[in-house]
């Protein structure tokens, strides 16, 4: 993760639509339309993942108006997800406008799953749900089992743990950085 003073250097892949909307307007926000095209049945597990963290993040960083969900960002060009196309962007952002977290992490957040506060936690967890004959992704997609949903959903607040770290610029213990921002700003592109 390329630093620079009180800005971070961040990479992302984005669609021709995007980069219309920041050349046109100087921003662009995402919304939760996009996410329902773009993954079209898987949709609704991102949405879920997708709004959980909105609603944390803007605790760290005020959601501007028109935003509705983050864009993804990561410290190393290499993480970036090219599969589904779009132009490869640098972007030198503000510290203070990127909530920082560890890209596998959110990835155990993407699959639904409890983050535990050690492995010994995680399987003790998913023990508890095989005898009761449950997934994670089984009491997460359904309208039962609040309690483990619940239980579920607070585990992810361990994602924001290394927040302030990362911001900071102390990256050490992390897998590898990712952040999420609440737009791209046109002044924010290097390339």
């Amino acid at each position: 993760m390329a630093e620079r003073h009180s800005t971070v250097t961040l990479y992302t892949a984005q669609s021709d639509a995007v980069l219309r909307a920041i050349a046109r307007d100087g921003v662009c926000f995402s919304k939760a339309e996009y996410v329902r095209d773009k993954y079209g049945e898987s949709g609704p597990i991102f949405l879920t993942a997708y709004r959980w963290f909105a609603a944390q993040a803007e605790k760290i960083v005020p959601r501007p108006a028109g935003a509705e969900l983050p864009y993804w960002v990561f410290g190393e060009r290499q993480c970036v997800d090219r599969s589904g196309g779009g132009t490869l962007l640098t972007l030198r952002v503000p510290r203070d406008e990127a909530v920082f977290f560890d890209m596998y992490d959110w990835n155990r957040v993407l699959q639904l799953k409890y983050m535990g506060e050690s492995p010994d936690d995680e399987r003790a967890f998913c023990a508890e749900l095989a005898l009761r004959g449950l997934r994670e992704s089984d009491v997460m997609l359904s309208a039962f089992y609040p309690e483990q949903k619940r239980e579920i959903m607070d585990s992810w607040q361990r994602l924001l743990r290394h927040h302030e770290q990362i911001r900071s610029g102390d990256v050490s213990g992390v897998g590898a950085v990712q952040a999420a921002l609440w737009c791209i700003k046109a002044e924010w592109v290097v390339r």
